[in-house]
């Protein structure tokens, strides 16, 4: 097994060979405008994982794969010429979802924003359901007063009620 920065480095290596023949073009019609975004090498060097992205509609993304597809024994052996290993890597093309992902997180911030803001809206015209404080402030005794007996009977008798 390979130390992890040899197969980044690899990766890297792989990742702008491809890129390059890519741009370079292909033969193939069907290939749109793809961009290369990361490449994974196994701990083992043995097979790398090519993310990828395709500007264009699902019908371009489709024909995009199957062309990238079609070139793989080509572009294997130009990885092979290219890099110092013993073995050449199998390469799998991936479609990658950053862009979807990327716009569903923004469509969903979008919501939450609106959300908020109707939120806040509806907080700046509410009013209280009772007392603005709510809390129980002591009640002040009147020093001066007298508290009698027929009194204290009089309160235990509402306080029951």
């Amino acid at each position: 097994m390979a130390d992890p920065a040899r197969a980044r480095k690899m990766a890297d290596r792989i990742k702008e060979i491809v890129a390059r023949r890519l741009d370079k073009g292909l033969r193939d019609p069907r290939l749109g405008f793809v961009t290369i975004t990361d490449v994974r090498v196994t701990g083992d060097l043995q097979h790398a994982s090519i993310f990828y992205t395709v500007y264009g509609t699902d019908e371009e993304r489709r024909d995009s794969a199957a062309a990238l597809k079609a070139a793989t024994g080509m572009l294997r052996s130009e990885v092979g010429r290219n890099i110092t290993a013993r073995l050449t890597p199998t390469l799998e093309f991936i479609l990658d979802a950053i862009p979807e992902n990327a716009d569903h997180i923004a469509a969903l911030l979008r919501e939450a924003r609106a959300r908020d803001a109707e939120t806040e809206a509806l907080a700046s015209t509410a009013e209280y359901a009772g007392d603005a404080d709510p809390y129980v402030k002591p009640r002040e005794a009147d020093v001066d007063a007298e508290f009698d007996d027929d009194d204290l009977e009089d309160d235990e008798a509402a306080s029951a009620r």
